[in-house]
């Protein structure tokens, strides 16, 4: 064998190695994509999990008539903006003092119940909450709609701003 064969057998074999790593990258590629969108949606169905979880939570010190526990759910911040029949009011300290002249005592709160429509992640950090609420009470049973913007700040969902009706 001269020295060209061997020359000539490297370059033609050269471009169907490249061929070769080219479609094995493809492969490593597509499984790469593949492992982070389930990494993406097992972060978002957690996430979900956890803004079910809180609003849990808040159900729980509602119906136990601690509104002050239930306030957790919400950022506590002068920016918190809840929306109600008497329109747009600001911050955490407004809202709790806004529940209480509304819900003085454990008979006024009644027992509560939501119906969660849709938990939608917006971003990373950002959630959109559609539901119902529904109060029982001695003697009547209102009930309305709500819509929750979450935030998740140190690893934690907070409520930011609720438009309930």
């Amino acid at each position: 064998m001269n020295l060209n064969m061997l020359s000539t057998c490297q370059i033609k074999g050269w471009p169907d190695y490249l061929i070769f790593l080219l479609l094995d990258m493809k492969r490593i590629m597509i499984m790469f994509l593949f492992f982070m969108g389930t990494l993406q949606a097992s972060a978002q169905n957690n996430d979900k999990i956890l803004i079910l979880n809180l609003l849990e939570d808040q159900r729980q010190a509602w119906n136990k008539g601690d509104i002050v526990e239930y306030m957790q759910g919400y950022l506590k911040s002068d920016s918190l903006l809840f929306v109600g029949k008497n329109g747009p009011k600001y911050g955490w300290d407004n809202t709790l003092a806004n529940y209480k002249r509304g819900y003085p005592d454990q008979k006024a709160m009644g027992f509560l119940s939501f119906d969660i429509t849709e938990v939608r992640l917006i971003s990373a950090d950002h959630a959109f909450v559609l539901g119902a609420w529904h109060l029982k009470r001695e003697k009547d049973e209102p009930k309305g709609f709500f819509t929750l913007i979450l935030k998740k700040i140190n690893g934690e969902w907070k409520v930011i701003a609720d438009h309930s009706s």
